[in-house]
């Protein structure tokens, strides 16, 4: 495994460490499911938009939320399932990990678990009681993930799993246009791969980046620890910033050409290449 030792900024160090924190305080117990405690819309893990239905999906620590356009965000089948990772892989697809409803007397880690039916049901794919993915993609056939334990793993039948390295990360994206190229956030800068996660070295010219998303086989973006937003034309090699978000950046997510991005202040929406956002639901702090 190779990790480039490239000094890193004092903000990227911070904001890592930030994140770090925020993340303990979620794994480390389950949601509350007593009416009178619900926090509800908190803690957003990942988000991600149907494309049959174009329903943004918000998975967060307390259930899994539809974001509408007006109004305010909605728990799916009042289930508290805490969605570690998330994404939309495909028509009526979801693909979680995380943690169950306490009602429900599941193991503690989800391990891969999907549904077909817009989050109302979920069933277990792979690695129950074992896996706890706090980052998932899936392209190309496959299924990347990103386990809580620091392990890289990939499965292309979403039952067997082959754990190609040890890197601690934020966030990763895979290249629409390559399945073994891959970019990850990680408290040493942005790292990339091009032997599908086996192996990452540093990306020097990189600012400070925590989530990520892959549009294009050319056109990247990401957001900083302090809510600044960049843009690279190349992959991932050069960046510039375009434009800034409040609040410390959560998830992001793209589809076609919308970009989503939650950070602790709410959730945005972007559809000129991240030049301008639309808040979609303010968050309450």
């Amino acid at each position: 495994m190779i990790i480039s030792l490239i000094a890193v900024p004092l903000l990227a160090l911070l904001g890592w460490s930030i994140l770090r924190r925020g993340d303990g305080d979620r794994t480390g117990s389950l949601p509350r499911v007593d009416a009178k405690d619900d926090p509800g819309f908190a803690h957003v893990h990942g988000l991600g938009i149907d494309p049959a239905s174009g329903t943004l999906y918000a998975a967060t620590h307390y259930g899994l939320f539809v974001v509408p356009d007006e109004g305010p965000p909605s728990r799916v089948a009042n289930r508290f399932q805490d969605t570690m990772g998330f994404t939309v892989a495909g028509a009526n697809r979801l693909l979680g990990s995380g943690h169950p409803d306490v009602r429900e007397g599941l193991p503690s880690r989800l391990g891969l678990i999907e549904s077909r039916d817009g989050g109302t049901s979920w069933q277990s794919l792979s690695l129950s009681g074992q896996a706890d993915f706090h980052a998932l993609r899936a392209a190309h056939g496959s299924v990347y993930g990103y386990d809580s334990g620091g392990r890289f793993m990939v499965s292309t039948d979403l039952k067997t799993w082959d754990t190609r390295s040890s890197v601690a990360m934020r966030d990763f994206a895979v290249s629409p246009a390559d399945a073994e190229t891959l970019l990850a956030t990680t408290e040493r800068g942005l790292q990339r791969s091009t032997d599908g996660g086996r192996t990452f070295s540093g990306v020097p010219s990189a600012p400070p980046l925590v989530v990520l998303g892959w549009a294009t086989a050319s056109d990247v973006y990401g957001v900083g620890p302090d809510g600044q937003v960049h843009h690279s034309r190349d992959g991932g090699v050069t960046w510039a910033s375009v434009s800034h978000l409040d609040g410390e950046p959560h998830a992001f997510a793209v589809s076609g050409d919308r970009l989503l991005a939650a950070t602790a202040d709410g959730i945005f929406e972007s559809s000129d290449g991240a030049h301008t956002w639309r808040l979609r639901h303010r968050l309450e702090r």
